[in-house]
């Protein structure tokens, strides 16, 4: 799901309109000249595996009502990405987490968020939804609820290649064994 581009300036309340800059079409203001950039979000999410099952949540809101992700959320500005895994674990499911390994960094060109996805395991809690979804539920890999997020399934996909190639005791680095 995109989001609509922005039509007026944030710094004037002038019209935007599209203009070739640096080789890319931008947003320029047509009064203040002031381009609007359209940066990508940061999102924090963790996989969390237990007895073989990776936590998902059944989203109460857009994009994806009804649909199960892996709990995650916007990093607040000055937050490390990890604690905004942790904070974003507990706030969704009322589980506390262990942030582990960088898993990934996902992001699409038609997609305004950039995912930043860690492997973590539950430490405490009690698992609860939280305010923003109204399921939580370990799936295994080969039997996941339809996903909000087509991300996700290649998400999970590269989980369990890695987890393959690091039982044999190959290199997760690419060309390496």
């Amino acid at each position: 799901m995109t989001t609509p581009p922005p039509q007026y300036c944030q710094q004037c309340g002038g019209r935007l309109q599209p203009r070739r800059l640096d080789g890319r079409e931008r947003l320029v203001c047509s009064s203040c000249h002031t381009v609007a950039w359209q940066n990508p979000k940061l999102v924090a999410a963790a996989l969390v595996e237990r007895d073989g099952g990776i936590l998902f949540v059944r989203r109460k809101a857009e994009p994806g009502v009804g649909l199960w992700a892996l709990p995650g959320g916007y990093v607040d500005r000055g937050e490390p990405v990890e604690e905004a895994a942790r904070r974003e674990v507990r706030e969704e499911t009322g589980l506390e987490i262990e942030v582990g390994p960088l898993l990934g960094l996902y992001s699409a060109a038609e997609d305004p968020v950039v995912l930043a996805v860690y492997i973590a395991r539950v430490v405490g809690g009690e698992m609860t939804p939280g305010a923003e979804v109204d399921a939580l539920g370990f799936f295994p890999p080969h039997a996941l609820p339809v996903l909000a997020f087509p991300r996700d399934q290649r998400i999970i996909e590269e989980w369990v290649r890695q987890r393959e190639r690091a039982m044999k005791g190959e290199s997760l680095l690419p060309g390496r064994t």
